[in-house]
């Protein structure tokens, strides 16, 4: 459904015309880099791509030029090796990127600090930046760390919940140069049961924004607050969400720097595990401090028909995930969904018994610290190698909505993807250049997985992209797992028959 024509505003300026996947350039994948390969692409350093890769209780800093040709290869022997390692979180500047790890050592968690310059070598020593100490070996993660969208900011928290009335949120707050600006103890009272802390955002003055939610098990979300921890304070501000009438699935925040606004949405639904309805929005402005936006949208039945794929009209979106939120410096914002999901031949999924009922998506583990991101996205294993599991993720929903909340046009990005393996080359990723908005995925097309390009221009025209160059013969995208690293250029992983390698993506 195309509404009336608005301008896209973004962060980084450029043409209004959608722009074409120049060129693909791919790595040589190293003796080291087989399909076990645990990696995460830290960033463009100094002109270069930093990627770091962990094999055989070994961690280093592979360094590739813009021809993606390997310059370096930097073993970062500081780090411990796998047993004791938990975590790590990479922060890229122009000239350096922070490494900020955690690993256990007996009963003593550690949250340390590298920086690392553009050809992988570390600068200066390692700072130690906290510690907890736990009464045995836990391996879990302990500290959260975020970046503020001008990266002017670090924020680093740990929530012991041994009190399951009472919650100990321990934060930190550090600049660019990790000088501490703020450290506070608050504490947080779970007077239910069933209370949750989730979606942690941090803005680009330091304060720390989240959500407490109440859940029952394997169920939708009944109440719910908006909590703001202002950077030098240590005081916690709290707004309840009036839903009264309304169930929540999974809260999403984003921070809108440029208008000092904070949005809170979600799928909403009429009743306890019902169908999803819309989505509902709760826009809280900084200051005024108060809220601006407080309604729901309910999807027409014209778009239903569009997303449903193989489900019912009014099921059809009971399997979709907001997967991406985009602020617009006019105040407008754009959200994406994409249903996901699995079959088996033993259970037919659905998201009450498997998302929220999941253990491996619960937010306690056994060293008396709640993590709100507990199943880590990093640092599972990527190959599940479950044949009695497929794997699906079907259209990908675009919205637009303006300032007020208001629709301005929706459209559909039709696609089936499935797996039986994993999930490595299934979903998406979103490129944002500007002026438009590109969506990248596999195909299957006789027999083989095509990277494809989608593009939703300002006023919501899709348009499907010529094949892009250099596709070659026997690479596997696992585009879910790529990042942007500046305006036009992305860095997509890639599975090369046994080995994992990585391409690079030049928009012109």
């Amino acid at each position: 459904m195309i509404g009336k024509r608005w301008i896209l505003v973004v962060l980084v300026l450029g043409t209004l015309l959608p722009a074409t996947a120049q060129k693909i350039v791919y790595s040589e994948p190293g003796k080291d880099d087989t399909r076990r390969l645990v990696f995460e692409i830290a960033g463009k350093v100094g002109g270069n791509f930093l990627i770091y890769k962990n094999n055989r209780n070994k961690s280093w800093i592979t360094v590739l030029d813009n021809d993606m040709k390997q310059i370096s290869n930097v073993e970062q022997d500081y780090i411990p090796d796998n047993d004791r390692m938990i975590n790590v979180d990479f922060f890229p500047y122009p000239d350096f990127c922070y490494m900020i790890y955690q690993y256990q050592k007996k009963n003593i968690v550690y949250c340390m600090a590298s920086k690392i310059d553009g050809n992988g070598n570390k600068m200066g020593e390692v700072i130690e930046l906290d510690t907890t100490q736990l009464g045995f070996a836990a391996n879990n993660k302990i500290y959260t760390v975020l970046t503020s969208e001008d990266k002017s900011r670090i924020g680093i928290f740990k929530i012991n919940s041994k009190n399951k009335n009472l919650f100990l949120m321990t934060s930190f707050l550090l600049n660019e140069k990790l000088a501490l600006q703020k450290k506070s103890r608050i504490s947080i009272q779970m007077e239910e049961r069933n209370d949750y802390l989730g979606d942690f955002q941090l803005d680009n003055e330091g304060n720390l924004v989240f959500c407490k939610f109440f859940r029952n098990t394997n169920d939708n979300i009944n109440r719910a607050l908006l909590i703001i921890k202002q950077a030098q304070d240590d005081t916690l501000m709290m707004r309840e969400l009036n839903i009264e009438k309304t169930w929540l699935d999974e809260i999403h925040i984003k921070v809108d720097n440029y208008n000092k606004r904070y949005l809170l949405t979600s799928f909403f639904l009429n009743e306890r595990r019902g169908d999803m309805e819309g989505f509902y929005f709760y826009v809280w402005d900084k200051i005024k401090g108060i809220p601006i936006i407080e309604n729901t949208h309910v999807f027409s039945e014209e778009l239903r028909r569009e997303a449903k794929g193989d489900a019912s009209l009014k099921m059809a979106f009971n399997d979709n995930f907001i997967r991406n939120i985009i602020a617009r410096k006019d105040g407008g914002f754009i959200i994406s969904s994409e249903s996901y999901y699995t079959t088996s031949r033993f259970n037919n999924w659905n998201r009450w018994d498997y998302l929220y009922g999941s253990p491996y998506a619960s937010s306690f583990n056994n060293s008396n610290y709640y993590s709100p991101y507990y199943n880590n996205f990093w640092w599972t294993t990527r190959s599940n190698n479950n044949q009695s599991v497929r794997y699906h993720a079907d259209n990908i929903t675009v919205f637009s909505y303006n300032s007020s909340g208001q629709l301005e046009w929706s459209n559909v990005m039709g696609k089936s993807q499935y797996d039986d393996e994993s999930d490595d080359l299934l979903s998406y990723q979103l490129m944002n250049t500007g002026g438009s908005i590109h969506f990248l995925f596999n195909q299957q097309e006789r027999r083989n997985n095509l990277l494809n390009d989608y593009t939703i221009s300002p006023d919501g025209q899709m348009i499907r992209n010529p094949t892009l160059k250099n596709l070659d013969k026997g690479y596997e995208f696992m585009p879910k797992y790529g990042k942007q690293i500046s305006a036009r250029q992305m860095i997509i992983p890639c599975a090369y028959r046994n080995y994992i390698c990585f391409a690079k993506v030049d928009y012109n």
